[in-house]
């Protein structure tokens, strides 16, 4: 077994603080080789992304983090590159000041930051300010070189963590570095796949520093990335009442779309049958535009019963409304103590009334209704959105998805898979009532809560993601996805 094998494992600050300190005090390997292990696998990131780079600008932190931009800086100049250090003051730590030294030793000049500096002419910027330690908003003046770094135009090479960017849960709560490459080390840090750090990390490459499988023996990964999953082929003789029949319950006036999108989502996801309790309103549309969806109009809760009884999952909330319509449905669903999907409105009851639920249950909030879920604000959530999925979920006892970028899935019992794919231009109406389609697609063909959340959650993003790649993000339409996640739920990405 190799490091590599936790390529997809995501830590705390405080796991890779003990990881650094069982490498230096367990394994014996000094801090300071540590640090030349990560200036070197630096500088190879930076000449696999930037080949032609000749002059390099480093900016480094009082820390080891700026230590580690400092040996970058010799390496480079070792190498044949020009390389212009700019510092935050004098380095603290003894790691960190003989970093300094040598950098200095070697003919290297360190220039103190000022607001007034003009900056090195580079083709690549090195971000070594602050790793994994700062939690806070950045100083004013460590703000102003942030914003002048930024305005160069320049790509950036952040070393371990874009500065500004907090480590741990992915909150960024000033300015902070935007860089075209992270180069993490030793283990990957898991707030740098969520919340509003992938604005700023770029490409994210994790590098072992060529540390042993020891290292992590006695170290258990809080968070796992999702890796590319999709369902295995069916057996020849399948027929359609193998594959579950999912009932989509919702769409009260006005809302026809929403309904629309999640039942349609649900037959692209591979369910063998969908039905669909809406207003009788939408039936001529929804008979028109899909006629494979089953659509049924539901004036109340007693013309649910029948098609409950045929169901095998439910999807309950996509234009359901909260009316006296909306909620009487709502309950009975959830009478039913089917295996169910919960989402938009369907949650917001739910924050009104909360409730257990009878059978297997996937819930699907935004940042807002979470922040309902759990009676708080949405800066609450945003402020660690671990610490918020894991809450959601062991409080109501379900498997729960907090969308967003670097969409979190996490079940009661504290698991957390980070999705790390998805892109701006999914931020549109209707996405939403897909996801809930598809993950009530995967529980009615087998999956549980947990695989069908996460199998999901990693095919909706992927699927937007080959959306955009064929006409951009600007402009993409949930129904864009529909192609797209049939090609990967049928191994045929290309």
């Amino acid at each position: 077994m190799t490091a590599s094998v936790h390529r997809h494992e995501l830590y705390t600050v405080d796991q890779v603080r003990a990881l650094d300190r069982r490498a230096i005090d367990v394994l014996g390997i000094p801090g300071y080789e540590l640090m030349q292990r990560a200036a070197a696998a630096a500088l190879v990131c930076l000449r696999q992304h930037w080949p032609h780079a000749r002059c390099i600008g480093v900016y480094c932190g009082p820390g080891n983090n700026g230590g580690d931009g400092f040996l970058l800086a010799a390496l480079a100049r070792e190498a044949g590159l020009q390389a212009e250090v700019i510092a935050l003051g004098d380095s603290r730590g003894d790691d960190a000041v003989r970093a300094r030294h040598e950098y200095e030793h070697g003919g290297g000049i360190v220039h103190a930051w000022r607001d007034d500096l003009a900056l090195p002419e580079s083709d690549v910027q090195v971000d070594a300010l602050f790793g994994t330690g700062l939690q806070r908003a950045l100083a004013p003046d460590v703000a102003a070189l942030v914003q002048h770094i930024r305005a160069t135009g320049k790509p950036v090479l952040a070393l371990d963590v874009p500065s500004g960017v907090n480590a741990d849960t992915g909150a960024v709560p000033g300015e902070a570095i935007r860089a075209d490459v992270t180069v993490t080390f030793i283990a990957a840090k898991r707030g740098l796949y969520t919340g509003f750090a992938p604005g700023h990390v770029g490409h994210v490459q994790w590098e072992s520093l060529g540390l042993p499988e020891a290292l992590w023996e006695a170290s258990r990964a809080d968070a796992q990335l999702m890796e590319p999953a999709t369902l295995p082929a069916r057996p020849r003789q399948a027929h359609k009442g193998d594959n579950g029949h999912v009932l989509a319950i919702g769409g009260d006036h006005g809302t026809a779309g929403a309904i629309r999108l999640c039942g349609e989502a649900a037959l692209r996801a591979g369910a063998g049958l969908v039905s669909v309790a809406t207003r009788g309103e939408h039936l001529p549309a929804l008979n028109a535009a899909r006629p494979e969806l089953m659509a049924h109009e539901v004036h109340g809760p007693q013309a649910l019963d029948d098609l409950l009884r045929r169901a095998t999952v439910l999807a309950v909330g996509p234009g359901l409304g909260q009316g006296a319509w909306g909620h009487a449905l709502w309950v009975t669903a959830l009478d039913a103590g089917k295996p169910m999907v919960l989402d938009a409105d369907g949650l917001n009851l739910l924050a009104l009334e909360p409730r257990p639920f009878a059978g297997p249950t996937v819930l699907t909030p935004h940042p807002g209704e979470a922040a309902r879920l759990l009676g708080c604000d949405t800066a609450a959530i945003a402020a660690d959105r671990f610490a918020a999925v894991r809450e959601l979920a062991s409080r109501y006892g379900a498997v729960v998805v907090l969308k967003g970028a670097g969409s979190l899935v996490a079940d009661p019992d504290g698991r957390v898979a980070v999705c790390r794919w998805g892109n701006p231009g999914m931020a549109t109406g209707g996405m939403g009532d897909l996801l809930t389609g598809i993950v009530a697609a995967l529980l009615a063909q087998g999956c549980d809560a947990w695989q069908a959340a996460s199998l999901g959650v990693g095919l909706h993003a992927r699927a937007g993601d080959l959306a955009a790649r064929q006409h951009g993000e600007r402009g993409l339409l949930a129904s864009d996805l529909l192609e797209p996640l049939r090609l990967l739920l049928n191994g045929r990405e290309s």
